[in-house]
């Protein structure tokens, strides 16, 4: 106690006590945006690094820090970067790796917010994107260009589940040359884990299954190396794409259910999957799962489950498409995915609205196309809702 300090004081200075034989079970949120220091040089240290203490949550905080060791660790890398949204980690390593007149190779089926991005650095930077198909590895030597740095991969592709060789890809990769990223968002690490597989840096919208209640915003980077991710961090503390400790927290709680709540993902996805392929009013469905999905031999020889994304065309096109989102009573029409309830979406009005006609046809979006993520609900009363929905058409 300081009573010979005045009452205004000793109230602005409030110390956290001392852990002694305990600690929390659980990790502790630290909402704190500045952290002091006793010696000026070990401040100045811990500025320029991002293991040398905390300074300032910009640039490192301890729950931050907790949950990009956990996703460090379950995807294999050697350290991660949080940040504030998945499209905060999709900026932050397309700006840090790139630069004027780079030319990077992404598989044309692509999530909206990535391939806008692209379009964005084309357009202000002159950096050059090839698209390929994403079918045969050999796409990657015959698009690299002296000029080439970059090649950009989905495990599984937003929206319609197109699962390439992903191995093979990153393999092609590496003998050209070039930095290799993988947003693994629809398989999450229990699925799959790219840098395994030979990924330089594997990325998250943590939004999705990390958090999986629809209650936060973020996202992660994960590094096959200690200096790329070093050259990442610096930059992502400058562009400021830090995650907040309280999401990161809400993050962390999330990802200690992601292996049970993945196994019901796949597990209702597939059975709705083949429910939605009996229906007259349904033209097709997509889930690699099944054995009509033409990815399907690729994705079981490398995921460790199917997902719960798939897509599915209705016959009666985008009018169809309307009625059908209309319709659904169980179901949540909404934008985002992964969370513990079923959510759906048009593609082509919604997520996909950067895409010109072109684009979607390239991959593989039709206009009748439904997106669904596949909750954790009853299984039963989902097929009860759809089919409701379907029947309307």
């Amino acid at each position: 106690m300081h009573t010979d300090r005045k009452p205004a004081t000793r109230a602005v200075h409030v110390t956290a006590p001392p852990l002694t034989d305990s600690r929390p079970l659980s990790v502790p949120i630290y909402q704190a945006s500045t952290f002091a220091f006793d010696d000026p040089d070990a401040l100045a240290t811990a500025l320029g690094a991002p293991d040398q203490g905390f300074t300032y949550s910009r640039y490192r905080n301890p729950t931050t820090q907790a949950l990009e060791e956990t996703l460090a660790d379950l995807e294999g890398g050697v350290a991660a970067a949080a940040t504030a949204s998945g499209m905060g980690a999709i900026s932050s390593i397309l700006l840090g790796e790139l630069g004027s007149g780079d030319h990077v190779i992404a598989q044309n089926c692509l999530y909206g917010g990535t391939y806008a991005i692209l379009r964005d650095l084309s357009a202000r930077f002159g950096v050059e994107v090839t698209y390929v198909p994403g079918d045969d590895p050999a796409e990657v030597a015959a698009a690299r260009r002296p000029n080439t740095r970059l090649l950009y991969l989905e495990t599984i592709a937003n929206p319609v589940t197109k699962v390439g060789d992903l191995p093979a890809f990153l393999a092609a990769g590496k003998a050209a040359g070039l930095v290799t990223v993988v947003d693994n968002t629809f398989a999450s690490p229990i699925l799959c884990r790219p840098i395994e597989h030979g990924a330089d840096v594997v990325l998250h919208s943590a939004t999705k299954y990390l958090g999986g209640h629809s209650d936060v915003t973020g996202g992660v980077l994960v590094f096959a190396e200690e200096e790329r991710y070093r050259r990442a961090w610096q930059h992502t503390m400058e562009l400021g794409a830090a995650a907040d400790p309280f999401a990161a927290w809400l993050i962390i709680r999330g990802i200690q259910t992601l292996p049970l709540r993945m196994e019901r993902h796949c597990a209702n996805a597939g059975l709705l999957a083949d429910r939605l392929a009996g229906h007259p009013a349904v033209a097709s469905v997509r889930w690699p799962g099944r054995a009509d999905h033409p990815d399907h031999e690729v994705a079981s020889r490398f995921l460790a489950g199917y997902g719960g994304m798939l897509a599915f065309d209705l016959r009666g096109g985008r009018e169809a498409g309307r009625r059908f989102a209309k319709g659904v009573r169980l179901a949540k029409l909404a934008a985002s995915l992964g969370g513990v309830e079923t959510t759906l979406m048009h593609p082509a009005s919604t997520s996909h609205r950067q895409f010109d006609a072109e684009a979607l046809r390239a991959a593989g979006i039709g206009e009748g196309t439904i997106r669904v993520s596949v909750g954790i609900e009853d299984a039963d009363d989902l097929w009860a809702d759809l089919a409701q929905a379907l029947d309307g058409n």
